[in-house]
């Protein structure tokens, strides 16, 4: 194990305004004791793997985004938040189209997501775009299905069609 001497002057943020006048105060305060009162102080952590990062906020905060989803010529304005998956942004899809999410496939930067794929992973940002499609396979599935009933409900067929 290798031990790194370090100043803690290093970790400390700085302003150009209070770096001249705290000069006196910082050898005072040179113990990290006042890292939690806004001074512009970093916290700092280490990771299950070793690496020594800055200190996350804790705060329960979802990152919520705007999605506009394109479907041929018109679009709708979803929001959403960034580490949901594509899953459930087709939950959400089948509210505003009428889709059921099995018949929905979403493609964003040309090509088709899963839905487990995470939309922050893949990199959907705030105001980004996604196409959605019908499924086609299903979409004549449905076709038939119509043709196939109306077939039952006319017991006549006319001999002559124009």
């Amino acid at each position: 194990m290798i031990k790194l001497r370090y100043s803690k002057k290093l970790f400390r943020r700085s302003s150009s305004k209070s770096s001249t006048a705290s000069s006196s105060s910082s050898s005072s305060s040179s113990d990290g004791g006042d890292a939690g009162t806004g001074r512009g102080e970093i916290e700092w952590e280490v990771r299950p793997g070793g690496m020594l990062v800055q200190k996350r906020d804790r705060r329960g905060d979802v990152e919520v985004i705007t999605v506009r989803v394109a479907t041929g010529f018109s679009w709708h304005d979803v929001s959403i938040g960034a580490t949901c998956t594509f899953g459930e942004l087709k939950a959400v899809l089948s509210m505003a189209t009428g889709l059921e999410p099995r018949e929905q496939r979403l493609l964003f930067r040309g090509k088709e997501r899963e839905d487990s794929d995470h939309l922050h992973m893949v990199g959907v940002r705030d105001k980004d775009k996604v196409l959605l499609l019908e499924d086609p396979a299903l979409k004549d599935m449905k076709l038939r299905a119509a043709l196939a009933a109306q077939a039952v409900q006319s017991p006549y067929q006319p001999f002559i069609k124009v």
